[in-house]
């Protein structure tokens, strides 16, 4: 897609890169067949071939309209689109430019949008008020109405944390929603690991890992928050005894922290770092299936009950990993199934299910009438994922939504 930047845009690190991007367009629609959205809608401009002829108008200099911005709003960027794209079009990377050009040149949004805005970014990053508003959340729950219970899921009690210490260190990012949210997937996690002679470090100075603020437009935000784990993370990475991965144990995370390396490339300061940083980066489902042989020691291999498994976007589209969560639960002796769909997004997407409500809720009662129907095929009493958004988002009481490292932590054997 032959694409002629606006003056404005020329010898821009923005209009160069979605230059590069839009060029490798080939209208062929492929994408627009998988995208949530437009099976929804079904609108053109609610599909990624639609919104990259947005963006396109607005690289060449077009006027931008709030309805431009409203369609890129409704992208869930849950990058189903670059899985199924035949000629490799970076559409997650083009629509964070899109977003922050549409957003310069329209109106201001109106006053409950960007109080709104304003309060998911400041409030779910702030470890001390989220938190606390999870305590207090979790006291007058039974007195919430349904839409505000589920956001505060009942997950499970958290158990003891290893403290032990270990010669093979890696780093673990506790998230900002996470812990406070559900605490036990960070202790699963470093127990796990624990039982694998591994240590998982954590540093404090580390927080939200940037995507929040950044596809809420505000990119300085999110650069400045990976800026600050950086060099938190700095000082276990080079030195003598450096930790041999930075692992995440939130999918939504990992794609955010995996793109430190490009996001940062033009920062004189910090591209050098950032690029070390993003190769460290690991999901869990990459790093423990070199440890399945002595999971299978400790665990066995025979039948154990069964489970659903929900990929989560960010794991199977943003990260492209595929397969290695079923593989290694299945080498323990539990059977896994996907339901219909499963490559299709939950609708948590972030922050989409409070700013894009209707729709959200839309793919979520599509997601669970599916993972209900594999439930009921398979026997399986639990649905299980890999990120904090998509299990927060799809738990039921009458059918739990757990990380799987929550399963992998309650076989081991308890000492």
């Amino acid at each position: 897609m032959e694409t002629k930047l606006a003056p404005q845009f020329i010898n821009t690190a923005d209009g160069i890169e979605a230059k590069r991007i839009l060029n490798k367009c080939v209208h062929c629609g492929f994408c627009t067949a998988t995208c949530p959205t437009y099976q929804l809608l079904g609108d053109e401009l609610d599909g990624p071939r639609g919104r990259i002829y947005l963006i396109k108008q607005i690289a060449e200099g077009q006027a931008v309209t709030e309805k431009t911005r409203t369609h890129l709003d409704r992208c869930l960027t849950c990058r189903n689109c670059e899985s199924t794209c035949p000629s490799g079009v970076e559409y997650g990377k083009l629509v964070d430019i899109g977003r922050k050009w549409a957003e310069e040149k329209t109106s201001s949004r109106p006053a409950t949008e960007k109080i709104t805005r304003w309060l998911l970014k400041e409030g779910l990053t702030n470890k001390t008020l989220f938190d606390s508003s999870m305590v207090i959340g979790r006291l007058v729950r039974p007195l919430l109405p349904s839409g505000l219970k589920r956001k505060i899921p009942q997950g499970l009690p958290t158990g003891e944390r290893p403290t032990q210490q270990h010669l093979r260190k890696m780093l673990m990012l506790e998230g900002c929603v996470q812990p406070g949210m559900l605490p036990n997937i960070n202790h699963a996690t470093t127990r796990v690991f624990n039982a694998l002679g591994v240590e998982l470090l954590h540093s404090n100075k580390a927080g939200c890992c940037g995507a929040l603020r950044y596809h809420l437009n505000d990119q300085d935000g999110g650069l400045s928050d990976a800026k600050r784990n950086i060099d938190a993370w700095w000082p276990y990475i080079d030195n003598n005894n450096a930790v041999e991965a930075i692992i995440m144990n939130a999918s939504g995370c990992g794609v955010m922290v995996k793109d430190y390396g490009h996001l940062l490339k033009d920062d004189p300061q910090y591209a050098l770092k950032a690029k070390r940083v993003s190769e460290l980066c690991k999901d869990i489902s990459e790093i423990l299936p070199n440890f399945k042989a002595e999971l299978i020691r400790q665990i066995g291999s025979s039948p154990k009950s069964s489970v659903v498994y929900h990929p989560p976007c960010t794991l199977q589209h943003g990260q492209q990993i595929r397969g290695r969560v079923e593989d290694l639960l299945q080498s323990l002796g539990i059977p896994v199934s996907l339901c219909a769909d499963s490559h299709l997004c939950c609708g948590s997407a972030g922050t989409y299910s409070i700013l894009q409500p209707k729709l959200s809720e839309q793919l979520r009662n599509q997601k669970i009438g599916h993972l209900e129907a594999a439930c009921q095929q398979s026997g399986a009493k639990t649905v299980v994922s890999g990120n904090i958004g998509c299990i927060s988002h799809l738990h039921q009481d009458k059918l739990p939504v757990r990380h799987w490292i929550e399963i992998v932590d309650q076989l081991l054997p308890k000492h």
